[in-house]
């Protein structure tokens, strides 16, 4: 123990959470007794908390205890130094009781034993035997203060420790923390809102304003000016403070005259009411959030339009791309799976890789995560209130979204895991689809041993079925959660170390096929196999979906998507449809494009029975048992032939786009199943009159079947005209 200076000392402390400056050059010195910091929600009070205990990195500054250094170290460096903390939300251990709580924390030199705490918290005795779940809030919030002191600690880091709690509990933290400040035993950094515990007990108060320490002077000064008090806190006023710029009414009580060192507080209960609810038109974001990175700290919880019926501009705007560095990501719902995830974390940490952990949580619970759960709401289209709605189904709906594009905006993710039942696949795995092809992604999950493709869909997800539920750590769950940490860290090792690379690499092109197309997309990869690696996708729906991403991901060098037959699917509800957003990977990556109609001629069902009512007298060919087809009318050509006019005009790259006239697939030639000259003419006359034709932009006609030679050498002398001399932009995977 030093002899001499503070207690604790932080200087020019500064944390970010992606590109929101969290804490702003942070100062607080505390020699001896209790100090309180004050602020209101969102200051960034908890911050500092988890900044002093190592939970979140620090970017710059310092955190000295007794002369040491302990800035950037590991918390569990951190507590074994002497610093205890009791942090908001109590975090017990539901399975064990008071006293398996006690013993575990107790230590052989610490002036604090088990019957010293059963004596300062008589109730804790009472109720010795009782789980951790069994409590109510005041015995929680006991027993954490207890699990606290407990090693002795030199410093004790309180933060909100009378949240929620019955007057007579907070008369007896209260109580506890003046018996602490007179014997000078155990130092305390006491985070509060309620002022009458925090001018009771504390010799001194600092004032936390987004971020900053606004103001440090005496508790006895604080507690005598009621004009200070609205000054610096808001306490009794709806107003637009001076400080924040915040129009949210303040949630800290407060008691007209309160006596320091008076353990009886419970008059603070008669306080200022809890913060009503501010209309979004009428709230001003606070100063630390920039404009375009806000965060929604303070906003209402509640989504509301403003009077004419529109989403502020504020909530719209979106926050800065945010760069992580290299690293892995550990995603989920913290709030229910945190030792799961953590698990995670520390199986990948255990093979040296920089880890940062993402929370998805909706339920509003505090977050030990490295990226809170509202830095990442803030990327929904409505911010941070679009996703904190009141409602599960479409707060989960909506981090989903907001988790995407959130991944979008990213540099860096290296790969990334989680652990979840159906609902946490489902809120991870749309943001994991969005991930380039090759990037490693681990999905342990209830539902992985079941039909996976809503999940993984046109991405190359690896999923894991976690056999037993994602519930705690037990011998099955450790082992298959283990299994899944080390095979992510085996995949980004390998791409690390040794990033694959094919020798004399051919420049990649994809190409649609499908059964029926099959002897023209063979026929075109044998003329063109020599100078370019030809990737063939299957037309079934992921198919065309997975060759377009790799079109978004610049592993493409071109396409020639002579099977456009999902379109069919997606129009008339069959079962290998596209998405709205098929040719969307062409027109934003402009790289060259031959397309075709291959197969429009036929909609794709399951076995004869599952055909839906409405279609049971059209005309259908069994392919087999379990595929049945269905030939496409002429009105239903119609909308196809437009719609995807109306997308190729959308292109602004190198684009030809070819008509087979007599037929579209092998069963649409000449005598077979699903001849319809008149369909393929309303098809064939929907484009043409949709179509724009410019100089990069043409439309060709071929007076034969696509599956005639004739048909396949137009359709490579075509894409010889526009794509020579081009390579993939990323070539190495």
């Amino acid at each position: 123990m030093a002899d001499s200076g503070p207690v604790l000392s932080v200087h020019g402390l500064n944390v970010y959470y992606g590109s929101s400056h969290a804490l702003q050059g942070v100062d607080i010195a505390l020699d001896q007794g209790v100090h309180a910091v004050l602020g209101r929600n969102g200051m960034g009070k908890t911050t500092l908390c988890n900044a002093i205990m190592g939970l979140v990195p620090v970017q710059s500054g310092s955190i000295r205890f007794d002369g040491r250094d302990i800035t950037g170290l590991a918390p569990n460096r951190i507590a074994s130094m002497g610093i205890g903390y009791t942090p908001q939300g109590r975090r017990l251990w539901p399975s064990l009781s008071v006293d398996e709580h006690l013993r575990l924390c107790a230590k052989a030199k610490s002036a604090w034993s088990v019957e010293r705490i059963y004596e300062t918290f008589p109730r804790l005795a009472e109720r010795r035997n009782n789980g951790g779940g069994q409590l109510s809030g005041g015995e929680q919030q006991m027993l954490a203060i207890a699990r606290a002191l407990l090693p002795g600690p030199r410093l004790l880091v309180m933060d909100e420790p009378t949240e929620g709690l019955a007057p007579v509990i907070v008369d007896q933290v209260v109580e506890l923390l003046c018996q602490l400040e007179a014997e000078r035993e155990v130092s305390v950094l006491l985070i509060e809102q309620n002022l009458a515990v925090a001018t009771s007990c504390a010799e001194d108060v600092s004032i936390m304003v987004n971020g900053q320490i606004k103001h440090v002077l005496g508790t006895a000064e604080l507690a005598a000016d009621r004009q200070l008090q609205e000054r610096l806190l808001g306490v009794g006023r709806h107003s637009h403070d001076g400080d924040n710029g915040s129009s949210e009414t303040s949630q800290i009580t407060r008691q007209q005259s309160p006596s320091r060192k008076t353990p009886a507080v419970s008059k603070a209960s008669n306080s200022v009411p809890e913060a009503r609810a501010v209309p979004l038109n009428d709230y001003t974001p606070p100063p630390r959030w920039s404009a375009d990175s806000w965060k929604d700290q303070e906003a209402p919880v509640k989504h509301s339009p403003n009077s004419n019926g529109q989403i502020p501009e504020a909530v719209k705007t979106a926050p800065k791309p945010t760069s992580l560095g290299d690293v892995i990501i550990v995603a989920g719902t913290f709030d229910t799976k945190a030792p799961e995830l953590n698990f995670l974390r520390e199986r990948l940490l255990a093979q040296r890789l920089p880890v940062r952990t993402v929370d998805l949580s909706t339920s509003g619970k505090p977050s030990s995560a490295d990226i809170p759960p509202h830095h990442v709401a803030a990327f929904h289209p409505h911010g941070a209130a679009g996703v904190f709605t009141g409602d599960r189904g479409t707060a989960v709906a909506a981090m989903a979204d907001a988790f995407e594009a959130w991944v979008k905006s990213a540099q860096g993710i290296r790969g990334m895991i989680s652990a979840a039942g159906s609902g946490g696949t489902s809120l991870v795995t749309p943001a994991m689809r969005a991930m380039a092809v090759g990037v490693p992604k681990m999905m342990i999950s209830t539902v992985a041993s079941g039909d996976v493709g809503q999940y993984v869909g046109p991405s190359d997800i690896m999923m894991m079925y976690s056999v037993t539920d994602v519930q705690g750590i037990n011998r099955i769950s450790a082992q298959v959660l283990a299994n899944g940490a080390n095979a992510l860290a085996g995949a980004v090792n390998y791409a690390r170390s040794s990033p694959l690379e094919i020798e004399n690499s051919k420049p990649p092109i994809g190409l649609t096929m499908f059964g029926v197309t099959t002897q023209c997309v063979q026929s075109i990869v044998s003329d063109l196999e020599d100078s370019y690696e030809c990737l063939v996708f299957h037309a079934t729906g992921t198919g065309g979906q997975s060759m377009e991403k790799l079109a978004d991901s610049g592993m493409l060098t071109g396409v020639l998507d002579i099977t456009t037959t999902e379109v069919c699917d997606m129009m008339m509800g069959g079962v290998m449809p596209a998405t709205e957003d098929r040719f969307g990977a062409v027109i934003r990556s402009r790289i060259p494009y031959v397309g075709s109609v291959g197969a429009l001629d036929m909609v794709n069902w399951h076995a004869r029975r599952t055909v839906p009512d409405k279609y049971r007298d059209r005309l259908f060919y069994e392919h087999n048992p379990q595929v049945t087809l269905m030939r496409t009318t002429v009105e239903e050509n119609r909308k196809m032939g437009r719609w995807i006019a109306e997308r190729l005009n959308q292109m602004t790259g190198p684009v030809r786009f070819l008509l087979p006239l007599k037929g579209v697939s092998a069963l649409d030639a000449a005598g077979q199943p699903f001849d319809d000259a008149s369909a393929r003419q309303a098809l064939f006359d929907a484009i043409r009159g949709t179509f724009v034709s410019a100089s990069n932009r043409k439309l060709i006609e071929i007076d034969n079947n696509i599956n005639d030679p004739e048909f396949k050498r137009a359709a490579v002398a075509a894409f010889a005209e526009i794509a020579e001399g081009r390579t993939a932009p990323n070539a190495k995977i």
